[in-house]
C-alpha cells in the first residue's frame, strides 16, 4: 500500500489518530453552527503537521451541512479573488438577494458582469451577505486549505466575512502554515480564534511510524526517527525512505542539520527523479495547472507530446490522483515537483499551458502562462499581461494588477515603455500596501533618462507613499516638488497637488505648516487654474489666499468654492477626495449649516462606494457635526461604526469622533486615554495634528470639569506652535483658552488670545462666530457690558444648532449672575444650563452647573435612563437604525453585520425594552 493509502486509513478515524484534543474543538464547532451560531477558526501549524487531514475530518463530520471547500495554490496568489470565486460560484443563484451594491461587486469580482469596478469592500459585505443567504436553508461550512496561498483579494473579503460572523449558522475555517517569518500584508487571516496544531504525542507517533515500517527495526532507529520528526506525521510517514541504509541497520550516521521541511521536500525530488522522465513531465504540467482542471491537463499532456502511460507512472507512484479535481497528496509534492524540473523544462510547460488555456474564457490565466514561458524579454507577452493587470484592476483586484503589471515590466523590450509600466506597476503596488517594492519600482523608473513631467509623477508617487506611510513632516515638501514639475506639463494635476500639500500639511500639524503651505500657496498662485475653474481650483485658490493674505481676505473666495461643493453637480470622485477638506473649510468660516450638508454628503458618497479608506474620515466628521448640536448619543454611535469598520477590515482607524464624544461627556480617564493615543500618532506616524486635538480634548474636559489651569495649559499647547492658527481646532482652543485664563484671574493672557480669536470670528459673521466670540469677550469684560455680551451670545447660538454651546453661554451667563449676587437670575439661567447639559450627556458640565446652583440652595438630580444602559452599544446602534425606518438589510450594510444577525440582536432588543415590534421602538 502506498504512502497515501496508509495515511488515509490512518488519518480519516474518527477521531484522528493523536488528534483528541483537536476534533473535540472542531465537533464543538460544529455544534455550535448547528444550534444557530456562527464559527470561525484557524488551524495554524507547520508544514505536514495534519491541518489537512484535520479539515478532512471537519468535513466528513459535517451531517447535514452544505460543504464548500477552497485548496489555495501559490500560482493563484497573483489572480483577484481566485479563491473567492471557489468558493462562491456555485452559490450565485442566491446573487438576486443582495443588495444592489454588493451583487453587482460580487458579480464583478467572479467574473460575471459589473456595471463598475468592484469595490473590496462591498465585495466583502456582498461575500458576507451571500454566505448569510446560502446558510438560511442548511448550516454552511467553508474551509480554505493553505489560505497562506490564497489570493490577496479573496483573504480580505474571507478575513472580513469571518470577522462579522455571528448568528447565520456559517462556520468558516482557515488551515494556514507557521509562517517562517512576517508574512505580507493582507495574506493571513487576522483577528480570529486559533488552534494551534502541533506535533502528535509519542504514541501516536509511533502507532503511525510503525504502520509504514515493514519487518523488524533496531529501536535505536525509531527513536532516532521519532526524534527528527518531533510528531510530524507527513515526516513520519516518508523519513524512513529517506533515511541511508547504514541509518536503517542502526548505524551511527551524523545527525541532519536540515529543516524538516527541507528534508521532507528533498525527499520528494528523490521520489520524483525516480521515476521515468515521462511521467515527471506530467507531474510537471500537473504541478504548472493551477485550478485542478483535468480537461486542461489533459490538453497540455497532448500538447506536450505525453500518453497515457505517462499518467498512470505519475498515478502510480501515490503523488498525485486524478479524479474530478487534480490534486496531489500534499501541497510539498507540487512544489517539489516544480523546482525539482530544471527552468527551460518549466518553461516549456508553462508555454503548452498557455497553448491550451481558452484565449477568450481565461485570457488572464493565459497571459500568466504565457509571462512565465518567456525566455527573455517579449513585448507581446507583455502586451498582454498589461491587458490583464487592466481587466484585474476593473475586477477590483489591486495586488493582481500590482503583480501582473511588474511581471510585464521584466518582459518589455524598450527602455521608455519598460519606465511607463514600471510606474505604473509602482502606483499599483503602492495601492496594494505594499510600499517598499513601489520605491523599488520607482527606482526602476529613474534608473534612465527622464523628462520632467515622468520625474514630476515619479516624485509624486513618492509623495503620496510618504504620506500614507507616515502622514508626517516628509509628505509636504516631497508633494510640492513633484507639483513644480508637473505644473508645466499639467496644469489640473500640479495644482491637485499643490492642494494635497495643503491637506497633508494639515495632518503634519504645526511642524509642516510654515514649510508646507506657504511654499504650496505661492506655488498655486503662480500656477493659474484651468477655465472654468473646478472645485477643487476655487478651494485651493481660497486657501492659498488664506494662507498668504489672512483669513479675513480669503473669506469671499472660500465661500465661493464651499457653494461650488455644495452643487448637486459634483461628481462622486470630487467629493470622495476633497469634501474632507472642504468641510474642515466650513468650520473654519464658522459656517456649521454647510459642514453639516457637505459632511452629510461625504459620509453618503462613501457609504455608497463602500469606500473603507474614506468612510472612516467621513463618520467623523459627521461624529463632529452631532456633538456640536448636541446629539451625543448619535456622535457615539457613529464613533463605534468607525471603530467597526477599522476591525471589519483590520486596519487602524482614527480616534478624533471617539476623543470628541469624550471630551464633551467629560468622561475624563476615556478621554485621558484617547488623547494619549492622539500623542502617540506623532511619534508613530508623523501626525502632527493628534496632539493638537489631544490638547483641546482635555482644555474642554477639564473646563467642564472646572480644573481651569489644567485647562489653560493644555489649550495653550494646542495652539502657540502655530504661527497662522489652522481652521478647526486650534481656533477652538483659543475659546477654552479664553474661559480658563478668565477663571484663573488672567486676564492678559485671554485678552491676547481674544485678539486672536477675533480676527477671525469678525470675517465670518455667522451666528456661530459671533456667539463664541461675545461668549468670550463677556467672561474678561465687567457690569453693563459684559451683561451685553453674554446676552448676545444667547441670542447669537440659539439661532443655531449648536446646542452645547448655547448651554455653555446659559452656563457662564449663569456663573457671572451669581457671583454679582442676582440669584434668582443665575438660577434661571444654571437650570436651563444644568437641564441642557444632562438631556445632551454633556455630565462634566452639567455637573458645573449643578454645583453652582448647590451653593445658591438648589438640588438638582441627574435623570437616568435605565433601560437605555441594559443596551449594548452595538444595540443602541441598532435601535437608533431601525428608529430611523431603516430595514434589517440596510442596517446590516451600515453596521457590516448579516441581515440574519439583525435579526438575532433586534430580537434579544425586544425583549430588554419590552417590546414586541419595530413599530415599539
Amino acid at each position: 500500500m502506498g504512502t497515501e493509502g496508509k495515511v488515509g486509513q490512518l488519518m480519516t478515524q474518527e477521531p484522528v489518530l493523536g488528534r483528541s484534543r483537536e476534533c473535540g474543538v472542531l465537533d464543538g464547532l460544529l455544534d455550535a453552527v448547528r444550534g444557530g451560531e456562527s464559527r470561525s477558526m484557524v488551524l495554524r501549524g507547520e508544514p505536514g503537521v495534519g491541518k489537512t487531514r484535520l479539515l478532512d475530518y471537519l468535513t466528513a463530520r459535517a451531517r447535514g451541512f452544505r460543504v464548500a471547500r477552497v485548496t489555495s495554490v501559490h500560482s493563484e496568489m497573483e489572480l483577484p479573488y481566485a479563491g473567492l470565486h471557489q468558493l462562491c460560484a456555485p452559490m450565485t443563484d442566491r446573487l438576486d438577494r443582495l443588495p444592489p451594491g454588493q451583487r453587482d461587486a460580487v458579480s464583478g469580482a467572479l467574473g460575471l458582469g459589473s456595471t463598475h469596478t468592484p469595490n473590496g469592500f462591498l465585495v466583502s459585505l456582498g461575500a458576507l451577505g451571500l454566505l448569510s443567504e446560502i446558510a438560511r436553508d442548511q448550516p454552511l461550512l467553508c474551509v480554505v486549505d493553505d489560505a497562506q496561498w490564497l489570493d490577496r483579494a479573496s483573504m480580505q473579503s474571507l478575513a472580513f466575512t469571518a470577522r462579522r460572523l455571528h448568528a447565520e449558522s456559517v462556520a468558516l475555517v482557515f488551515a494556514v502554515r507557521v509562517p517562517e517569518e512576517d508574512p505580507p500584508v493582507g495574506t493571513e487571516p487576522l483577528g480570529l480564534p486559533e488552534l494551534l496544531v502541533k506535533g502528535l504525542p509519542e504514541r501516536a507517533a509511533r502507532t503511525l511510524l510503525r504502520s509504514v515500517l515493514p519487518g523488524l527495526w533496531d529501536e535505536r532507529v525509531i527513536k532516532q526517527f521519532l526524534t527528527q520528526a518531533r510528531g510530524n506525521p507527513l515526516a513520519l510517514l516518508e523519513l524512513p525512505g529517506m533515511a541511508a541504509s547504514v541509518d536503517r541497520s542502526g548505524g551511527f550516521g551524523l545527525p541532519t542539520v536540515q529543516p524538516l521541511e527541507d528534508r521532507i521536500e528533498r525527499a520528494y525530488v528523490r521520489r520524483v527523479g525516480g521515476l521515468p522522465s515521462r511521467a515527471r513531465e506530467f507531474l510537471l504540467a500537473a504541478a504548472v495547472e493551477p485550478t485542478g482542471d483535468p480537461a486542461l491537463l489533459w490538453r497540455a499532456a497532448d500538447r506536450l507530446g505525453l500518453d497515457g502511460d505517462a499518467a498512470k507512472e505519475a498515478v502510480a507512484a501515490g503523488l498525485v490522483r486524478i479524479g474530478d479535481r487534480v490534486r496531489f497528496f500534499h501541497p510539498m509534492v507540487r512544489s517539489a515537483v516544480y523546482w525539482a524540473a530544471s527552468a527551460e523544462e518549466r518553461r516549456i510547460t508553462h508555454r503548452a499551458l498557455a497553448d491550451v488555456t481558452d484565449r477568450a474564457a481565461d485570457p488572464d490565466r493565459r497571459a500568466w502562462h504565457a509571462a512565465h514561458g518567456a525566455a527573455g524579454p517579449d513585448e507581446s507577452v507583455a502586451a498582454e499581461l498589461e491587458r490583464s493587470a487592466d481587466r484585474a484592476e476593473a475586477r477590483g483586484g489591486v495586488a493582481a494588477t500590482a503583480a501582473l503589471l511588474a511581471r510585464a515590466v521584466e518582459l518589455t523590450p524598450d527602455a521608455d515603455r519598460r519606465r511607463d509600466r514600471a510606474l505604473a506597476a509602482a502606483r499599483a503596488t503602492h495601492e496594494a500596501g505594499n510600499p517598499e517594492l513601489a520605491l523599488r519600482l520607482l527606482s526602476l523608473v529613474e534608473a534612465g533618462s527622464l523628462d520632467e513631467r515622468r520625474r514630476g509623477e515619479v516624485d509624486l508617487a513618492r509623495a503620496r507613499i510618504a504620506f500614507t506611510s507616515d502622514r508626517g513632516s516628509e509628505a509636504p515638501g516631497l508633494l510640492l516638488k513633484a507639483g513644480a514639475r508637473l505644473a508645466a506639463h499639467d496644469v489640473a494635476l500640479a495644482r491637485d497637488t499643490y492642494l494635497e500639500v495643503v491637506n497633508a500639511a494639515i495632518f503634519a500639524g504645526p511642524q509642516a505648516y510654515d514649510d508646507g503651505q506657504y511654499e504650496a500657496a505661492r506655488a498655486a498662485r503662480a500656477t493659474p487654474a484651468p477655465h472654468p475653474p473646478r472645485p477643487a481650483d476655487l478651494l485651493l485658490d481660497g486657501l492659498a489666499e488664506r494662507i498668504i493674505d489672512g483669513h479675513a481676505a480669503a473669506v469671499p473666495s472660500l465661500r465661493r468654492a464651499l457653494r461650488a461643493f455644495a452643487e448637486p453637480g459634483l461628481s462622486p470622485e470630487e467629493g470622495l477626495r476633497w469634501l474632507w477638506l472642504i468641510c474642515v473649510t466650513a468650520v473654519g468660516l464658522w459656517d456649521h449649516e454647510t459642514m453639516s450638508l457637505l459632511g452629510a454628503r461625504h459620509l453618503r458618497l462613501a457609504r455608497d462606494a463602500g469606500q473603507a479608506t474614506a468612510l472612516p474620515f467621513a463618520l467623523t466628521m459627521r461624529c463632529v457635526v452631532h456633538v456640536l448640536d448636541g446629539e451625543l448619543a448619535e456622535a457615539a454611535s457613529l464613533a463605534e461604526e468607525v471603530q467597526t469598520v477599522a476591525e471589519a477590515v483590520g486596519t487602524a482607524a482614527p480616534i478624533y469622533g471617539a476623543l470628541f464624544v469624550a471630551a464633551w461627556r467629560g468622561r475624563e480617564p476615556e478621554c485621558l486615554e484617547l488623547s494619549e493615543r492622539a500623542d502617540e500618532g506623532l511619534e508613530l506616524r508623523g501626525e502632527g495634528v493628534g496632539p493638537v486635538v489631544g490638547r483641546w480634548a482635555r482644555a474642554l474636559l477639564y473646563n467642564g470639569l472646572g480644573r481651569y489651569k489644567e485647562a489653560a495649559r493644555a489649550a495653550d499647547l494646542a495652539t502657540r506652535e502655530y504661527s497662522q492658527l489652522e481652521m478647526g481646532i486650534p481656533v477652538w482652543a483659543l475659546a477654552e483658552y479664553i474661559e480658563a485664563t478668565a477663571r484663573t484671574g488672567a486676564p492678559e493672557e485671554a485678552a491676547d488670545a481674544l485678539a486672536r480669536l477675533t480676527g477671525l470670528t469678525r470675517a465670518s459673521g455667522s451666528d456661530w462666530a459671533v456667539g463664541i466670540e461675545a461668549r468670550s469677550r463677556a467672561l474678561i469684560s465687567e457690569g453693563t457690558q459684559a451683561e451685553r455680551h453674554y446676552r448676545q451670545a444667547l441670542d447669537a447660538l440659539s439661532r443655531t444648532r449648536l446646542r452645547g454651546e448655547s448651554a455653555r453661554a446659559h452656563l457662564v451667563y449663569g456663573e457671572w449672575l451669581s457671583a454679582g449676587g442676582r440669584q434668582e437670575e443665575a438660577r434661571g439661567q444654571l437650570r436651563i444650563a444644568h437641564d441642557l447639559f444632562d438631556t445632551m450627556d454633556m455630565q462634566g458640565f452639567a455637573q458645573r452647573a449643578a454645583r453652582e446652583l448647590a451653593d445658591l440652595g438648589e438640588t438638582v438630580a441627574k435623570s437616568s435612563d435605565s433601560t437605555r444602559s441594559d443596551l449594548t452599544p452595538k444595540e443602541r446602534q441598532i435601535v437608533g437604525l431601525a428608529r430611523d425606518g431603516l430595514t434589517n438589510p440596510e442596517i446590516g450594510a451600515r453596521l457590516f453585520l448579516s441581515p440574519r444577525t439583525v435579526e438575532w440582536h433586534l430580537r434579544k432588543i425586544f425583549g430588554k425594552l419590552g417590546v414586541t415590534s419595530r413599530k415599539d421602538l
